[in-house]
């Protein structure tokens, strides 16, 4: 489960969720995205369900970044007490979502399996979200951590790429 090392305040105000989401609104990372549509919050519970959902239909093939993390601490008073007494405890941690923001993406599957591992993980979220994906997807492969572009790694080796084509002495490509 998400939640902060280490807080200033224990217990903050609810706050509002108007307007749009100004940062974190873009593909950063990955090639696939999900973005929200609507504000909500999304508590840890359901940002792990949603990762797991999406790990597992990929067979852990790809990556996937989690854009989102729960800062905002909710109380919670017990069951069958009386009004008064002060705020309630901290119950759970919850991440406030603006529309427009990128929750998760996903970068190394096909478009087909990125479609499907994000419907399956907006499943587990309580706002409605949309698939988005990056204008110009490269090929690329996670080795050990690092990215590497296959379409750098054929031109290192001197093999053409699939953008390279051979001039013929007629004027037409080869």
């Amino acid at each position: 489960m998400l939640m902060p090392r280490r807080v200033k305040r224990r217990k903050l105000h609810r706050g509002r969720m108007t307007g749009k989401a100004t940062r974190g609104n873009q593909l950063a990372y990955g090639d696939y995205g999900l973005v929200a549509t609507e504000p909500c919050w999304i508590t840890s519970n359901q940002i792990e369900a949603a990762r797991i959902a999406m790990t597992r239909y990929t067979k852990r093939g790809g990556k996937v970044w989690i854009n989102i993390f729960p800062h905002k601490p909710v109380t919670k008073k017990p069951a069958e007490v009386r009004m008064g007494g002060g705020k309630g405890s901290p119950d759970k941690w919850v991440a406030v979502i603006k529309p427009g923001r990128v929750l998760y993406e996903l970068a190394g599957v096909s478009e087909e399996m990125a479609r499907e591992a994000l419907r399956l993980g907006m499943h587990k979220l309580p706002c409605k979200c949309k698939f988005v994906k990056r204008d110009v997807i490269r090929e690329k492969r996670y080795v050990k951590g690092k990215v590497v572009y296959l379409d750098e790694a054929k031109a290192e080796t001197g093999q053409p790429t699939e953008v390279e084509t051979t001039e013929t002495a007629e004027g037409g490509a080869a």
